[in-house]
């Protein structure tokens, strides 16, 4: 849930909206994506996303406490899963998920 309503919250600017959601198998594993094409993000920071508090955006721009992401990535970790995540400013972003077959 958190990730589809992040690719709301961070497509709205957007005139029209463009959410996927997809999954497809990948070496005994499951994978899940939501993508969308909202304002995505500097994959240099990539790694920031599922922490605590870290945020890519200004409060001010999107509102949350920052701790969306890093609950996802706890709860897909205590499933044996990984999660991960790409993106491009002003073109949108792709969130991962993966738990074993």
């Amino acid at each position: 849930m958190n990730l589809i309503s992040n690719a709301i919250k961070y497509s709205r600017p957007k005139p029209t909206r463009l959410i996927e959601l997809g999954s497809y198998a990948e070496a005994g594993m499951k994978v899940y994506y939501v993508k969308d094409n909202g304002v995505g993000f500097n994959p240099a920071y990539a790694h920031k996303l599922f922490g605590v508090f870290q945020r890519l955006h200004k409060t001010t721009d999107f509102e949350g406490t920052g701790v969306g992401l890093a609950i996802v990535r706890r709860i897909i970790n205590r499933h044996n899963g990984n999660t991960w995540a790409e993106g491009k400013p002003e073109e949108g972003a792709t969130f991962y998920f993966s738990l074993p077959d």
